[in-house]
């Protein structure tokens, strides 16, 4: 954060000395246990070696899958080698939408009907790269598989479910220094991007505060019975209650200010979710009673606010909703003491007003009033691809989002999202269930990076 004494922020906040522990790991509880060394090198800052061309391998080519598919194989310096998935015809669309690209990608090896059929492939194959979209449950074990067969592994959200997986991620990629990158496209939307720029610049001053949200309603993925989403996370919502997707909204202000890289990291959270009932009564209405759906005791609170504080005092908001009957929402806000940046409409405030468009902080710049700041303040990675990935997926950023993990891998340089990051994001889920579970009772973050985050340089200013 620019104009921010890290010590002296920590002298007014009620974190005290005590609270450091050997090696730099901030821990607030005695109960956090000790994770052993992954005996191999931290990965915040690694760049692996550069490859002239990517030998791209894909698991699961269903909804989000075979956009990553069709895009990767739209890039130069691709090569896809090989798809995977349960379903032959999916397999055989993703093949098709491939093959379409200057001809590259016609050696394409197919692997379906077979819920252990990714390892083969990984095994006879041997890509560079590994691209994950299946159910959560099994990004874990196909992310550490593929670091250990020697691919970078880029896993859909969450990189996780459990702590104890995140761990076992964290330690695989140090042991086999291999990237695996949770790919939050939403950290590559406009707004987003421009938002960083602006937090780099010190446009609204120190950041004290943020908000972020996933509210989606999504009750007809219910209708996806037999395969697709709403086969499996359905029983998500079922049988867990805390918040269950929250990287869209926190990925985004997380690296706006700075968490898990140099001058602050998560430390703490609490969490609270309101009653079931929107799922049941959806079920109920639309189903028979003896269908599956009424079968299940839906456990998940529809609406899940979790607060977390940081090692420097900051708060983050992160609200969780896929059941309730309201507009879509981010949300998207990030505080400091000059201004505020939020979304959903995007609106800013400044202290004295925003140039050309209010003379206070007590209104909203929003609508029009936002062309001035667009043109000073958008990103320059997005003024740079935007022509390219518009049409791409949720505005671009999807594109955005594959053009760059190609470019670093091709170039030999850092990915904008570690290891870790995607972690820390993730753990918000598993450690709000427990928080939920015992009325509110804080929870603590482990460390995934045992310590080193204050040593990760900010993500800079891409250009």
């Amino acid at each position: 954060m620019k104009n921010l004494n890290r010590r002296n922020f920590l002298r007014k906040t009620s974190l005290s000395g005590a609270a450091l522990i050997s090696g730099g790991v901030l821990s607030s509880c005695a109960t956090v246990k000790e994770v052993p060394a992954s005996g191999g090198q931290y990965m915040g800052g690694f760049a692996a070696p550069p490859l002239s061309t990517v030998r791209v391998a894909f698991i699961g080519v269903g909804a989000r899958g075979s956009g990553h598919c069709k895009e990767i194989a739209s890039l130069p310096g691709t090569e896809v080698v090989a798809i995977c998935d349960l379903y032959e015809d999916y397999a055989e669309r993703s093949k098709t939408a491939a093959m379409a690209y200057e001809g590259r990608h016609q050696d394409i090896a197919l692997y379906h009907g077979d819920e252990n059929h990714w390892m083969r492939m990984l095994e006879e194959v041997k890509p560079d790269a590994v691209f994950i979209s299946t159910n959560w449950k099994n990004h874990a074990p196909m992310a550490i598989k593929t670091m250990e067969m020697g691919a970078h592994a880029f896993v859909e959200v969450p990189i996780a479910v459990t702590i104890e997986e995140m761990w076992d991620i964290v330690n695989t990629s140090e042991r086999t220094r291999k990237h695996c990158m949770m790919m939050e496209n939403v950290n590559y939307g406009r707004d987003e991007l421009m938002y960083l720029n602006m937090c780099r610049q010190g446009v609204i001053g120190e950041l004290l505060h943020a908000e972020a949200a996933y509210i989606h309603e999504l009750r007809f993925q219910m209708e996806e019975q037999e395969r697709a989403t709403g086969s499996w996370r359905t029983h998500h919502y079922a049988d867990r209650n805390g918040n269950l997707y929250p990287t869209h909204g926190l990925g985004p202000v997380a690296q706006y200010m700075n968490l898990c890289r140099q001058d602050d990291n998560f430390r703490r959270l609490v969490s609270y979710s309101t009653p079931a009932r929107g799922r049941e009564l959806y079920a109920a209405e639309n189903y028979p009673a003896n269908h599956k759906w009424n079968q299940l005791s839906y456990g998940g609170g529809d609406l899940n606010t979790s607060i977390i504080k940081t090692n420097m005092g900051r708060t983050v908001m992160v609200q969780w909703d896929e059941t309730s009957p309201r507009p879509y929402s981010r949300h998207n806000l990030i505080q400091g003491t000059k201004g505020t940046l939020a979304g959903f409409p995007t609106r800013v405030a400044l202290e004295g007003g925003v140039e050309g468009a209010t003379d206070s902080h007590h209104r909203w710049a929003q609508g029009e009033q936002l062309e001035t700041l667009y043109e000073k303040y958008d990103h320059p990675l997005y003024k740079r691809l935007n022509s390219s990935t518009k049409n791409s997926g949720h505005g671009g950023m999807d594109g955005i989002m594959r053009y760059r993990i190609v470019e670093c891998l091709r170039q030999g340089l850092p990915l904008d999202q570690n290891v870790y990051e995607g972690c820390f994001w993730s753990a918000v889920a598993p450690l709000s269930e427990k928080s939920v579970a015992e009325d509110g009772m804080p929870q603590d973050f482990p460390d995934f990076t045992r310590g080193n985050w204050s040593s990760t340089a900010p993500l800079s200013i891409i250009t």
